[in-house]
């Protein structure tokens, strides 16, 4: 027997005495389920078997080889159209005259008009054509007439029977009606199959079109992974994007848009194309349509970049290869050239490549710098590239703050005459305390500056990774100041700015790299005081107006469109150090990631180079030179080396020997030995095996001749 479980309902209806009457209903815990009505379980196979899969892909094919059809049968309309009337030279007209090229508009008029006089003279023939095809027709009967009678006559006389002068006619006649027979057995065969091969013939047309709309056309085709982008391409993504003016000037330009189109260039790995917008179409409703525009050339988001070039009311296209920018670039010269060595004036670092494959070098002579961007993401090996490339020119001095503290950047001790790491208040007060210092070394610069115009000083480089902790510091010293905040009286916001102010004219720099920026962490005259600014990925595109300005976002800056952990390493730069095509304010570089232990080694060389000690090799000035043989030591492991590296590695191995040496010089020396230079790619090399070769001959030929 089963039990009953009791509920308590509060009847709060007023009983006669206003007390509250507690009513006690007895449920049984078990109660029969309802049945499910028949129409509810149909409806819901019906449902089941509608969104099935098959039944979905079945609604698919059989949608797209209708509309292949009917679409197609449309193309095969306008071709004929096309053929019979002078719409296309029309529609060429058109677009020569809204490209403003009226020379070729006017040579498509000329084309028009003889093709309309041609038509005119074909016409007027077809006027007279029935008349003469009637004499003909009466002429070729006749003269058919004559000719059957001729040869039955011709028979008659053969055969020496008067029959068979009609023999020849009964034998047309009897021709024509076996004629007259087949039509009429093929004819209702042929008006059944007629019209299906005109249909088979137009869905041929439409499959080889694709003239379907995307939803229905295969999935390998409707992916689009990869699909080389073409004009057509283009002109139809740009009219899909729902843009009203746009749509209707494509629509009615006589070339369907392909006037809008500068010549599409391979840039790295991707292309390039210019477009120009119609009247009424502005470059920035172009721009925030950035993931539409993507997804109509079949590409992701990060896979276009739009900028705005120097030419009016055109916006420049960059599409990506599909998935060419998730694949890695190489690593950086500073890293596979142990020869390589810097230059702060006239050098350029190696920070990575551009969206077209080219190296970007930037100068960072005389320029403040900032980099910016969410955590994570790449900047201080970013930041670090750059100081590890001018830590190779000796003559650079470097003062360090990293508020992270986690080592990133111990490779310095020994570079760096002053490194605090750490993540705390007390670092951050010696960071500022750094930055205080720098103001007086800027300012004891320009006095001495003032008194001796030609003085030149060595380059300071005061770099502060995770500055936002410095902005953001509660401390307050004992004169009352903050060292954190953006007031008139925060010591490190001031510092700063007096750097920024000042410091460029007597080769005192402010490096910077900050995180997640906002107004708080880092105000807005620091960041505008920056003449190169960097910003990786960021979250909102106010973030990104701070990080690189206003100016750099309008024209297509986008670094809060990058993919947070996909696109590390990706800067968006806004510099004059770097070369930035013309027209734009800004360009995307995917820099080189050095890893800690090859920053350490590159480091290592950066302490050599400032010891006086030569990496090569140590010699004596005085000593007689083994030119064979020092030319075998500058040519390292490599398989082969070019001559002129060659001369460069024998200046540095000993200046006094080499310094005025020129390829005659190198080229008595091989030769004399058997060593042969060649060309390869246009440069001249020489085989590092030739060389060891040649060596090891001398060297057992001297030992012949002392035994």
């Amino acid at each position: 027997m089963s039990e009953n479980v009791v509920h308590l309902h509060k009847n709060t209806e007023p009983a006669a005495d206003e007390a509250a009457v507690t009513r006690l209903t007895v449920v049984p815990d078990s109660a029969p389920a309802k049945p499910v009505p028949l129409w509810v379980r149909s409806g819901r196979a019906l449902r089941a078997a509608a969104t099935h899969e098959t039944t979905k892909t079945t609604a698919r094919a059989v949608a797209r080889h209708g509309l292949y059809t009917l679409n197609g049968g449309r193309i095969v309309a306008r071709r004929t159209w096309d053929g019979r009337t002078g719409a296309r030279y029309e529609r060429m007209l058109r677009a020569a005259e809204a490209a403003g090229n009226y020379e070729v508009a006017e040579e498509w008029e000329e084309r028009l008009q003889r093709f309309r006089e041609a038509r005119h003279r074909r016409r007027m023939d077809l006027l007279h054509s029935p008349l003469d095809a009637a004499k003909g027709v009466g002429v070729g009967a006749g003269m058919s007439l004559g000719a059957l009678v001729a040869l039955g006559v011709v028979m008659a006389i053969h055969n020496h029977d008067i029959g068979d002068v009609i023999t020849p006619l009964q034998a047309t006649i009897e021709f024509i009606a076996t004629l007259i027979t087949i039509v009429q057995v093929v004819w209702p065969y042929a008006t059944i199959l007629g019209p299906l091969f005109a249909l088979l013939g137009m869905w041929a047309v439409g499959s080889k079109q694709q003239a379907a709309p995307a939803w229905a056309l295969p999935d390998n085709v409707r992916g689009g992974e990869g699909e080389p982008i073409t004009p057509s391409i283009v002109v139809k993504a740009l009219r899909d994007l729902g843009i009203p003016a746009l749509r209707k000037a494509i629509t009615e330009m006589g070339d369907a848009g392909a006037s809008m189109l500068g010549p599409i260039r391979i840039a790295g790995c991707g292309v390039e194309v210019d477009v120009t917008l119609p009247s009424g179409v502005a470059t920035n409703e172009i721009q925030g349509k950035r993931r539409k525009l993507a997804e109509n050339l079949t590409r992701h988001e990060h896979e276009v970049f739009i900028t705005i070039p120097e030419a009016a009311r055109t916006v420049r296209l960059w599409i990506a290869d599909s998935g060419a920018l998730d694949e890695p670039i190489g690593p950086s010269p500073l890293v596979t050239d142990e020869t390589l060595t810097a230059n702060y004036k006239t050098g350029k670092a190696p920070w990575g490549q551009d969206l077209r494959g080219d190296a970007a070098m930037i100068s960072l002579y005389q320029r403040h710098l900032l980099v910016t961007g969410l955590s994570n993401q790449g900047k201080t090996a970013s930041l670090r590239a750059l100081a590890l490339w001018l830590a190779l020119d000796k003559s650079v001095q470097f003062w360090i703050a990293d508020l992270k503290g986690i080592g990133d950047w111990a490779m310095f001790e020994g570079i760096a005459q002053v490194l605090i790491e750490g993540p705390s208040d007390d670092h951050v007060i010696q960071a500022t305390e750094m930055v205080e210092d720098a103001v007086e070394e800027m300012n004891r610069r320009i006095e001495e500056r003032r008194r001796d115009p030609s003085v030149v000083f060595d380059p300071l480089i005061v770099l502060v990774d995770e500055a936002q902790l410095a902005f953001m510091c509660p401390v307050v010293g004992d004169d009352k100041r903050p060292y954190g905040g953006s007031k008139a009286t925060s010591r490190y916001f001031m510092a700063v700015r007096k750097i920024h102010n000042q410091g460029r004219a007597v080769d005192v720099l402010m490096w910077q790299g900050t995180q997640d920026p906002t107004d708080q962490n880092l105000p807005k005259l620091v960041r505008e005081g920056a003449h190169t600014r960097a910003s990786l990925v960021v979250g909102t595109e106010s973030q990104a107006e701070m990080a690189l300005g206003a100016k750099a976002v309008n024209a297509g800056a986008a670094p809060h469109l990058l993919r947070q952990g996909l696109d590390k390493g990706t800067l968006v730069v806004a510099s004059d150090g770097i070369a930035i095509p013309a027209g734009q304010a800004s360009i995307t570089v995917r820099t080189h990631f050095i890893d800690d232990e090859p920053a350490a080694e590159i480091a290592a060389r950066a302490k050599t180079l400032r010891d006086g000690v030569t990496p090569l090799r140590a010699v004596d000035q005085g000593e007689q030179r083994d030119e064979l043989g020092d030319i075998a030591g500058v040519l390292g492991d490599a398989e082969r080396v070019l001559t002129r590296d060659i001369l460069k590695r024998l200046d540095a191995l000993n200046h006094d020997a080499y310094g005025d040496w020129t390829f005659a010089d190198l080229k008595r020396v091989l030769e004399a030995v058997g060593v042969e230079a060649y060309k390869s790619h246009g440069l001249m090399n020489i085989r590092r095996d030739d060389v060891m070769r040649a060596l090891v001959d001398r060297d057992a030929d001297g030992s012949a001749s002392a035994s």
